[in-house]
């Protein structure tokens, strides 16, 4: 089987499929991208972006969200996971309501 042929459970797709579904994932991560910025900034707010999530950001994890937080290093991004009983590979979107909660009041002034 040469490497262009799909295998069994690999769906055909048109290069036009494949070329918007790269058009999409860049955009999303461009928009990512803005918002780390901005929490970096400190233009935008965690606790906002954990109560009322955006759509591209709904399969980002938690702790890259973290990270771009400031003074919120390595350990710092841990130890809130560990302390909401997270899992460092959960994504936003996929947050329990009270894990959600537990995260947005441990970032509230």
């Amino acid at each position: 089987m040469s490497p262009s042929e799909p295998t069994s459970g690999t769906p055909v797709r048109t290069l036009e499929q494949r070329l918007d579904a790269l058009r999409r994932a860049n955009d999303v991560r461009s928009q990512r991208a803005r918002l780390k910025k901005d929490l970096k900034k400190g233009a935008t707010k965690i606790d906002e972006i954990l109560a009322a999530p955006p759509e591209f950001i709904k399969t980002a994890k938690v702790i890259d969200l973290l990270l771009a937080v400031p003074n919120c290093g390595k350990v710092k991004s841990t130890k809130v996971l560990n302390h909401c009983r997270i899992s460092p590979n959960k994504t936003v979107g996929g947050l329990s309501e009270r894990q959600r909660r537990e995260l947005v009041t441990f970032f509230r002034p």
